[in-house]
């Protein structure tokens, strides 16, 4: 059996917002984004949804990224896990950097026992990030 996992995130109404940042910050593509209005769905939409992300692709190298709004009624905050960027040192500070803007920092990017370079944040999404260059 060979997976292939897919990381899907569910935001409270700011997906959009949060996929234009990690295209910046990550150097990505978004390669489709719907908005509730624009789905099937759109009849069963929440009011005042018809703007807001029914789904959407983000591209990283091979990973994708997937994302949508969730009405409130069904939205639970993120927790539990966090997504981890393994990554070569070089490239490392600027993600960090970028994606820290208006984070949370439980560890600021430095040298540890295991890495190179480590850093943990919750960013401005309410996402968990770690960062690891071994």
């Amino acid at each position: 059996m060979k997976l292939i996992p897919q990381i899907s995130l569910a935001f409270d109404g700011q997906c959009e917002a949060a996929f234009r940042f990690y295209e910046r910050c990550l150097d990505g593509s978004i390669t489709y984004m719907q908005t509730w209005g624009e789905s099937p769905m759109a009849a069963r939409a929440p009011e005042g949804w018809s703007g807001k992300i029914a789904h959407a692709t983000l591209e990283v190298g091979d990973t994708a990224f997937l994302g949508s709004d969730v009405p409130a009624n069904v939205y639970k905050k993120a927790q539990g896990f966090s997504i981890i960027l393994q990554m070569d040192d070089p490239a490392a500070e600027r993600v960090f950097n970028a994606l820290a803007e208006k984070a949370s920092v439980d560890m600021p990017l430095q040298q540890t026992y295991w890495a190179r370079r480590f850093a943990t944040f919750v960013d401005q999404f309410g996402i968990s990030w770690s960062i690891n260059c071994e």
